[in-house]
């Protein structure tokens, strides 16, 4: 006999679903009986008995006490009713309810990843063995947690009814199982290389991981046996070594703090701790004398881990925010060395981001030749990005500087100032750094443009004088009047210029952090292949090096790849974007003044061009800065109510003293 359930869009009936009740239908039929009766009791209108003096009550629960009132008064429909509930649990898997909800099957944040995108886009069915699926299916509203846990004791008394034709002895073997589950998975991820070997080893040496199944199969036949003189004992030896478990998982954080992170490490931590936390929960159950107050929460807090699990955003806010946290650390000991904090810090400033422009001036030349070779889109923008790229190399090589990377480097190292907000001295001292970072940043693009537009200049009249003609002519001169003006859609590519500075810092910072955990320093100086093959002097020293440089490296090769390979990329599905960086703007407008003269001060687009060029300049700086700090801020755990007290703070200092931003103390 099938189901004939009723239809919920209008006038829901509870008779006609009590009705269809049938423990002989097929098991998916009896499993939508079930997501019916729940949605009865979720969006049900109340009945007239009920609708009255409800107070406070959630809808749910109002729903099932005027159930229960119907099941009392109808034995029959309550003997169907219990039939279905013992039917259905007699037929499904129930270990995978209490071991695997809540868990990933694959410890790797990237497979969760993907596998709560499919549960997002893919429907459920009805038709399954698996008490978890089902368990989703009957609860996907997030409210459900919590009128379960506000269920009282006469009203779960009247609920064991829903499981009278169940044996009572069931549902405990189903958890003794799942723990055995639980407790092999913790065993097993304990002893795998990747997690032990960032515990603290003093944590190690009673072997907790190792003894964790022996002492669970000792107590869990003390359980069958009924053996209450030897329970007690071996049950807090099993306790005692959750316990150790616990705390060697803990000691992993530490250590990736130190030698880089992984989020999948920490979502292995996360995932294995969780499953110790259940382990604790399914014991209590098993141990109550009247463990219905046990199960009650056991159901909630299974539901609000559905929800959880659901969820993307919990998911990567959660293990991205350490990433953030490492990427900003990283970056900020390299920002450290952009920021001036006196008058001599400041003077080196100047000069190292004069030989910055310098560089610069030879790489305005460089593009303009590349150009000048008619290239299809993908190998100029290769060529322009290797030119740009090795640049900023030799520029990090050289200990100088280019002034638009400094933003997304020195963001990461103000927000390290955060950690005492909390007070009026850690404000005001946050508020030094910001003057120190704008003065320094200042500085930076002071020295970048005046050395690059002279020379660019110089060059081009040495040219115009010893050969008759500038290395860049008219044409390319009118060209670049025509792209830098104000009037077109430089400040558009300015900004996407910021995003492309900003990203080169993160790319910095993983690529360190990725260095770091996977302890290639240490490869270089010890590995016995590169030792004999390089000295084991040398070796150290190159360790040393790459430890230092990484970062820089990772940061300018890849920003220069991207300046020129975006671009090229981006047009190929057409969106045509380019890059706008202030300095190789200001060279190519040196250029263009090189090549057509002093007749250039005279027309209207070179200002305009000026003027793209200052907005250029606070796009770079602004937009890259903005994102970086974000992220900083993100890392650091910073409220909104402290984002605002620094800003007031910052406003009072620019209007009491608006030259500490721009000159250095005494």
């Amino acid at each position: 006999m099938a189901l004939r359930l009723p239809g919920f869009s209008r006038g829901w009936d509870l008779t006609a679903l009590l009705n269809a009740a049938d423990p002989q239908a097929p098991l998916a039929e009896r499993n939508l009986w079930l997501v019916r009766l729940v949605e009865w009791l979720r969006h049900a209108p109340a009945p007239k008995d009920e609708s009255r003096g409800a107070g406070p009550t959630p809808m749910p629960l109002r729903r099932l006490k005027h159930l229960l009132n119907v099941l009392e008064r109808h034995p029959d429909h309550a003997r169907a009713f219990a039939g279905v509930i013992a039917s259905v649990w007699a037929d499904v898997d129930a270990v995978s309810l209490f071991a695997e909800v809540g868990f990933a099957p694959r410890m790797a944040l990237w497979h969760e990843f993907l596998g709560r995108l499919r549960r997002r886009l893919l429907p459920d069915s009805a038709d399954t063995r698996d008490l978890a699926t089902l368990f989703e299916l009957l609860f996907p509203d997030e409210e459900d947690e919590h009128w379960i846990a506000a269920l009282d004791d006469e009203l779960l008394e009247r609920l064991s009814l829903l499981f009278a034709g169940a044996p009572e002895g069931d549902w405990r073997e189903e958890m003794r199982e799942a723990v055995t589950v639980l407790i092999g998975s913790v065993h097993a991820s304990g002893l795998a290389g990747p997690l032990r070997q960032r515990m603290d080893p003093k944590l190690l040496q009673n072997r907790p991981f190792t003894r964790l199944a022996t002492a669970w199969e000792q107590t869990d036949t003390a359980l069958q046996d009924g053996d209450v003189q030897a329970l007690p004992a071996r049950l807090q030896y099993l306790r005692g070594l959750l316990d150790e478990c616990r705390r060697a998982l803990r000691s992993i954080p530490d250590h990736l703090e130190a030698h880089g992170v992984s989020v999948d490490l920490m979502f292995s931590v996360e995932q294995m701790e969780s499953r110790l936390r259940r382990v604790e929960d399914l014991l209590a159950c098993l141990l109550a004398p009247h463990p219905r107050r046990e199960l009650l929460r056991l159901v909630s807090s299974l539901v609000g881990v559905v929800h959880e699990r659901r969820s993307l955003r919990t998911l990567f806010a959660r293990h991205y925010s350490l990433l953030a946290r490492k990427v900003a650390e990283r970056s900020a000991e390299t920002g450290e060395h952009y920021i001036t904090r006196n008058r001599q810090e400041y003077r080196d400033m100047l000069r190292r981001a004069g030989g910055g422009g310098a560089v610069i001036a030879g790489t305005t030349f460089a593009k303009f030749a590349i150009m000048a070779l008619g290239l299809s889109a993908f190998w100029s923008g290769f060529w322009a990005g290797a030119n740009y790229a090795l640049s900023f190399v030799l520029i990090h090589l050289l200990h100088w500087t280019v002034a638009t990377k400094q933003p997304a480097m020195t963001a990461p190292a103000m927000a390290a100032k955060l950690q005492h907000v909390d007070n009026a001295e850690g404000v005001q001292g946050f508020v030094d750094e910001v003057a120190h970072l704008f003065r320094s940043q200042t500085a930076g693009i002071l020295g970048n443009l005046a050395v690059c537009a002279p020379l660019v200049l110089g060059v081009q009249l040495l040219c115009q004088w010893a050969f008759g003609r500038p290395l860049v002519g008219a044409k390319d001169a009118h060209h670049v009047l025509e792209t830098l003006t104000l009037l077109g859609p430089s400040l558009l590519f300015a900004a996407f210029t910021g995003v492309l500075l900003f990203s080169s810092s993160l790319i910095a910072g993983w690529v360190e952090n990725w260095f770091v955990f996977h302890r290639l320093d240490s490869a270089i100086a010890w590995n016995p292949r590169i030792v004999a093959r390089l000295g084991q002097a040398r070796a150290q020293r190159w360790s040393a090096w790459w430890r230092a440089n990484i970062s820089g490296l990772a940061a300018n090769i890849s920003l220069g790849l991207m300046l020129g390979l975006v671009p090229a990329l981006l047009g190929f599905f057409g969106l045509p974007l380019e890059v706008r960086h202030v300095t190789l703007s200001t060279g190519q407008l040196a250029a263009a003044a090189g090549a057509l003269g002093m007749p250039v001060l005279s027309l209207p687009a070179f200002w305009l061009c000026v003027a793209g060029i200052l907005f250029t300049g606070f796009l770079n700086v602004g937009v890259s800065f903005y994102l970086a700090l974000r992220v900083a801020l993100r890392s650091r755990g910073i409220r909104v109510d402290q984002q605002r007290a620094l800003r007031a703070a910052i406003w009072q200092r620019l209007r009491r003293a608006p030259l500490s931003f721009l000159l250095p103390p005494r």
